[in-house]
């Protein structure tokens, strides 16, 4: 099978956060994509779009708006989103309606990439297979699972996706 071209819209969220040890606090400083493609070797041509640096929590209309531009004007066929986990759903709900000709998963991490157990390579490994496999679409790929758009929860007792 030929790999296909993918995009990485990166929007922020827990994946790309980072320990700020003078605030003491989580925060955002980049984007830690570079150092995950080169630690992962992935094999497939790849672009890394920085969109926004954002807890999902923060994201309003124009933020998704922003996503949904960027999907549009994306010329590869598979496109991976890292998004916060707290409204990656909503973001896809945005995303399905609009029904690009192009296969986008939105993913993301319980855990930040940077701290010990995190779920980033193996959540962003899980949507580059489904990028590439999948029919356009809109789905969301987190614990080893893909949903559809349109039926898909977090579980923020559990900590897991679920389908609706």
């Amino acid at each position: 099978m030929e790999a296909k071209p993918l995009r990485i819209i990166v929007t922020g969220g827990t994946f790309d956060k980072a320990y700020d040890a003078i605030k003491g606090e989580l925060t955002f400083m980049d984007t830690h994509l570079p150092e995950i493609l080169e630690r992962i070797r992935l094999a497939v041509p790849v672009e890394i779009e920085l969109n926004q640096l954002i807890d999902s929590l923060q994201m309003q209309e124009a933020n998704r708006r922003s996503v949904l531009v960027a999907c549009e004007r994306a010329v590869e066929p598979s496109l991976v989103i890292t998004h916060g986990t707290d409204t990656m759903a909503e973001t896809a709900r945005l995303l399905g309606p609009a029904l690009l000709p192009k296969t986008i998963v939105l993913t993301g991490a319980m855990v930040p990439y940077q701290i010990e157990g995190s779920d980033a390579l193996f959540n962003l490994g899980t949507a580059f297979a489904a990028a590439q496999l999948l029919p356009p679409g809109v789905y969301v790929s987190m614990n080893g699972r893909v949903f559809d758009w349109s039926r898909v929860v977090k579980n923020k007792a559990a900590g897991i996706f679920e389908e609706a």
